[in-house]
């Protein structure tokens, strides 16, 4: 018995391999299982274990299932988001809004129209300018802070003192100054919002990239001869996306407000477009006498808003590498 060494201190591989535990166990998971995961599987392991994230994404997904079968909604109910009704039911005899009732299951708002069909069909607008814009804002961003930090110079300044100007430029005097020459329209809110959000997304991106570019993983690509497109999309850009998926969850419903802010004002999608920004506008002079036509529309673009705040914090939480959350077993 004193002819066999201790595991650990002088034993080979295979006098120790009978005192490991199984694969996956224990033992293997504390030694080598964090250091096997890379740093994406390790955020979905922390975002699969935040609970109020995974119900704001089920929100989510269950908003965006409502804008898809939003055609199902009139087609159940009989009644077009367009429609106006005016028989008894879908107005009262003073010509108010009518109350929720089995005809109108959220009630009807000033022009005899169901409120619940033209929220479902507000969602569409909704998410589609959320996601639209953000996607536009976040591309044009990346593209233009990834020149700035990685190239540096004269780029770097010409660039920086673009976004400077593009954020002193006031939003909504341009978005009024567009919309009175152009008129209102999906493409025209799309565009503005896009335009005049970039900047944030490039600010953030050149940092990180100022942070990057004389890395020993970038001089190896240089010394390879890789193009600078190359190393910038291929080699530093994969390192700089965590804070713009961050960004770009937060931003959605930023989107969403200003978009619905626009519409409010007058700025927004043309009448009689169903969005929850319009309804809201029609509504104000009705809360007394009709308070369904202003709850519904105004509760619809709160829980969206908050589910993807709520989201955008997991997400948040799910890249910081210092976030105190255990991750969970397999």
């Amino acid at each position: 018995m004193s002819d066999v060494p201790p595991v650990g201190v002088g034993a080979g591989v295979d006098s120790a391999t009978p005192s490991q535990g199984p694969a996956g166990g224990p033992g293997a998971e504390t030694s080598t299982g964090i250091e096997g995961r890379s740093p994406w599987v390790l955020a979905w392991q922390r975002l699969r274990h935040d609970r109020v994230a995974m119900i704001s994404l089920v929100v989510i997904c269950l908003i965006g299932l409502v804008a898809i079968i939003a055609p199902l909604f009139a087609s159940v109910t009989g009644h077009p988001p367009n429609q106006q009704y005016r028989g008894p039911g879908a107005l009262s005899p003073e010509g108010l809004p009518a109350h929720p009732s089995s005809a109108f299951w959220l009630g009807t708002d000033d022009l005899g129209r169901d409120i619940l069909v033209r929220i479902a069909y507000g969602s569409r607008i909704s998410l589609l300018v959320g996601v639209v814009a953000t996607g536009m804002t976040v591309a044009i961003g990346v593209v233009v802070g990834l020149a700035a930090g990685y190239l540096g110079g004269i780029v770097d300044t010409v660039l920086a003192r673009l976004v400077d100007v593009v954020l002193s430029v006031p939003f909504l005097l341009v978005a009024v100054a567009l919309v009175s020459i152009t008129g209102a329209s999906l493409t025209i809110t799309i565009l503005v919002i896009g335009f005049f959000s970039w900047a944030s997304v490039a600010r953030i991106v050149r940092g990180q990239v100022l942070s990057l570019r004389e890395r020993e993983f970038v001089e190896a690509a240089r010394s390879l001869g890789a193009s600078d497109r190359r190393i910038m999309f291929v080699d530093v850009l994969p390192n700089v996306l965590a804070p713009v998926i961050v960004y770009a969850t937060l931003l959605i419903p930023v989107v969403i407000v200003v978009q619905a802010t626009l519409s409010f004002l007058g700025l927004g999608l043309p009448p009689p477009t169903a969005d929850w920004g319009g309804m809201i506008s029609e509504s104000v002079q009705y809360y007394t006498v009709a308070w369904w036509f202003v709850f519904f529309p105004g509760a619809a673009l709160l829980i969206t808003t908050l589910a993807f705040n709520l989201f955008g914090d997991g997400v948040r939480d799910a890249f910081d590498p210092r976030t105190d959350r255990l991750i969970g077993q397999k």
